[in-house]
């Protein structure tokens, strides 16, 4: 499966930003205080942390709990100095199924109006739908909680 961007925004810092998001590899872990102000507010489903050390701690995590983690960037709307991101995460779970898996999201960024460095990064994604559900077990129980909630 190739995934391909169909991003694009005229605003210079966003678009470092989404290539930088789209070809991120473990390697560039190291350098994301290159796009994070250091005392940047990072929140997702399973986390909120501030600062570059545990926005780092939060990727390096990510390449060690996945396989072959990487995003896809669908929308970029950009309003001053906030955009809104839609992306699909494509990834393959280490420890259960081999299958890829596509969690699809979007991101609020809110950037320094002098630098261009996030200052905001804030994750809108279900959890349950797009992650649980696709877990041996718990998938079949948080399926079987969907059909009951709307029976």
């Amino acid at each position: 499966m190739t995934a391909h961007s169909t991003a694009r925004s005229s605003d210079p810092r966003v678009a470092r930003i989404v290539a930088a998001f789209e070809a991120l590899t473990p390697a560039d872990v190291s350098r994301l205080g290159d796009f994070y102000a250091p005392d940047a507010d990072f929140k997702d489903p399973f986390n909120a942390v501030r600062g570059v050390p545990a926005i780092q701690r939060v990727f390096t995590h990510m390449y060690v709990a996945l396989d072959d983690p990487r995003f896809v960037v669908h929308d970029v709307l950009v309003q001053g100095d906030q955009c809104l991101l839609t992306w699909d995460f494509v990834f393959r779970f280490r420890r259960y199924s081999r299958e890829v898996q596509t969690v699809r999201g979007a991101s609020h960024l809110k950037l320094d109006p002098s630098t261009g460095l996030i200052t905001l990064h804030r994750d809108y994604w279900d959890a349950a739908e797009e992650l649980y559900e696709k877990l041996p077990g718990v998938g079949a129980l948080m399926r079987w909680l969907k059909r009951r909630a709307n029976s």
